[in-house]
């Protein structure tokens, strides 16, 4: 018993569970960064590039602060996602417009990408678990994935919506239904978790930034007009609030586990 506590104490529990709460706020965190992003880029004519550096810059900041971090921070582990969806969105405009790969090329080439993160961080870790990070390498690789992931579901969500004819409607639609079959082979059939946490987690960002048009475009568009800075500040509340929420539960929780621990060992003594 006291080996498995050992082992328990010194693991790494540095990712939240994969429950709904962590999709709902997954979504939000990607298409804050998603407006975040155009705001920068668009809004403030800073220009993708410059806020490709600068997004990548905020990106390895937060990065080295959950790095560093011992366990799950939902403030600083969110701020991660955020960032990697501020830097993935400017990655892909600037692949498409100032590198004229444009979106399919762009998707195709991170695709690949992520499909080599993947198999690299299985030859070397031996796994590709996305419940337990239980090393400083295995982290790497998780949030490189991650930051592939999310540039990819950013070109792919650009690519259906402007160059594959099916429009901001049918696009929407198309993964939406992609994601509900996702959900149905996760409780029906015995493909990989892993492969669909990796699709969903995909085609969430597109998702996300459907709702994020929603939010950003005027009025003769169907959208409620909010416009960049808008939609940000309603997405950047929510998604405080949403972290207060998982910080409050996570002490709850914690809470109930010192207090089971404390009458294990009062009945094991």
């Amino acid at each position: 018993m006291n080996k498995l506590v050992s082992e328990t104490e010194y693991s790494w529990n540095k990712i939240p569970l994969l429950t709904l709460l962590f999709w709902i706020m997954k979504i939000t965190a990607t298409t804050l960064g998603e407006t975040g992003g155009d705001l920068v880029a668009q809004t403030l004519n800073v220009g993708y590039a410059v806020s490709t550096l600068i997004f990548l810059g905020f990106f390895l900041v937060v990065l080295t602060l959950q790095l560093l971090a011992k366990r799950y921070i939902p403030p600083i582990y969110w701020a991660v996602i955020v960032a990697t969806s501020t830097a993935g969105t400017t990655m892909s405009d600037y692949m498409d417009g100032t590198l004229q790969l444009g979106y399919a090329k762009g998707a195709m080439l991170l695709v690949s990408l992520l499909i080599v993160v993947l198999l690299i961080w299985k030859m070397v870790e031996k796994s590709l678990s996305v419940n337990r990070i239980s090393s400083f390498r295995g982290e790497i690789f998780y949030w490189l994935a991650i930051l592939v992931s999310n540039t990819l579901g950013t070109a792919l969500g650009d690519f259906l919506a402007d160059d594959s004819g099916l429009g901001f409607g049918g696009s929407a639609l198309l993964i939406t239904a992609a994601l509900v079959l996702v959900v149905l082979a996760y409780f029906f059939t015995k493909i990989s978790r892993v492969v669909l946490f990796w699709i969903a987690f995909v085609l969430t960002r597109p998702f996300g930034a459907t709702f994020g048009d929603l939010l950003t475009k005027p009025h003769e568009q169907g959208g409620l007009a909010y416009g960049t800075k808008g939609s940000s500040l309603i997405l950047l509340v929510l998604l405080i609030g949403l972290v207060i929420y998982e910080m409050v539960r996570q002490s709850k929780q914690a809470g109930g586990e010192r207090y089971s621990h404390q009458r294990v060992k009062v009945v094991t003594r």
